[in-house]
């Protein structure tokens, strides 16, 4: 759905409006926070030139070097993630903070603008300009991966404890929370570097730089954390393959045990089909009866053998 939010500051309170006219209309000084949903090239060239900004494409917000996740020119500051949504897919997100304003940029509903909303509404005067908003997005965006991330770890329990054998579900299932858990890493590395270049940045307010500090050890725990999921899943992995290894060894004793009960009585059978013209038991008048009594002996004894050896 598209949608255009100005949050400005108005009598020691902060405001909403959803009116590009409003937003021409009020002195900039004002502006704390302008998000763009999902909105049209119109709306966005209206704001690129009345802000002197550039709205990047959505091509633009993805790419994976890191000089275009993280811009910093000498007024503006632009930062480029992606959010995960909860169904695990990437939704790119952009910042664009520029004269203390913060202009978000996505196309997507997430959980953390929404509650990111309600603690800016529930405590005003905690956000004097947009970095501040920007901090909150991002403690509010790492404690949703921290959520979704124990969910992630719940569901390796949950498997850990139900692998009892070797089947093709539970290898996928592995290989799926392996996908999960590396995005999960790629998109905290992210925000790392993020953080990490707004520490070394002249632009972002000094009485940020220690909720930065704390919102970047915050990120490190959570790499600690996806760092033990991936040696769980390796874990699990191996756990996998050593019982495949297990059940594909019972197979082969079985068939190894059969070949080799079968392989006097084959023999025998092999004797006595021979057509040499000389081979007297061929006139013996319980000659058949004994050869299958001897087939059947030399059977039994081979598996009273593996038995006395426990290999049954």
């Amino acid at each position: 759905m598209s949608e255009f939010k100005l949050f400005y500051h108005k009598d020691g309170a902060i405001k909403v409006s959803r009116s590009l006219e409003f937003l021409k209309k009020t002195p900039t000084d004002q502006f704390l926070w302008i998000d763009l949903n999902d909105v049209d090239e119109e709306v966005e060239s209206q704001l690129e030139d009345f802000l002197k900004i550039y709205i990047q494409e959505e091509e633009e917000m993805i790419e994976i070097e890191t000089s275009s996740r993280y811009i910093e020119t000498r007024d503006t500051l632009v930062v480029n993630a992606n959010f995960l949504m909860s169904n695990y897919e990437k939704s790119p997100v952009s910042f664009i903070l520029k004269n203390n304003i913060l202009i978000s940029v996505r196309s997507d509903e997430l959980g953390s603008f929404t509650e990111t909303v309600k603690k800016v509404f529930a405590n005003p005067e905690s956000y004097p300009t947009g970095y501040h908003v920007f901090l909150t997005l991002l403690e509010t965006r790492v404690e949703f991966d921290a959520d979704m991330i124990e969910e992630i770890t719940g569901e390796i329990t949950h498997l850990s404890n139900s692998i009892q054998d070797a089947d093709e579900t539970a290898l996928l299932e592995i290989k799926n929370l392996q996908e999960k858990t590396m995005m999960f890493r790629e998109n905290t590395i992210d925000k790392q570097r993020a953080v990490s270049n707004m520490l070394r940045s002249n632009l972002v307010p000094h009485d940020l730089r220690s909720k930065l500090t704390i919102l970047i050890k915050d990120i490190n725990s959570l790499l600690e954390h996806i760092r033990f999921s991936f040696d769980r899943l390796d874990y699990l992995q191996d756990t996998f393959l050593g019982l495949l290894n297990i059940e594909q060894n019972k197979i082969i004793k079985i068939f190894t045990i059969v070949s080799v009960i079968f392989m006097p009585p084959t023999l025998i059978a092999i004797i006595y089909g021979m057509n040499f013209g000389f081979m007297p038991e061929l006139n013996w008048k319980y000659g058949y009866l004994l050869s299958l009594l001897l087939m059947i002996a030399s059977s039994m004894a081979i598996l009273i053998f593996f038995k006395k050896k426990k290999y049954l």
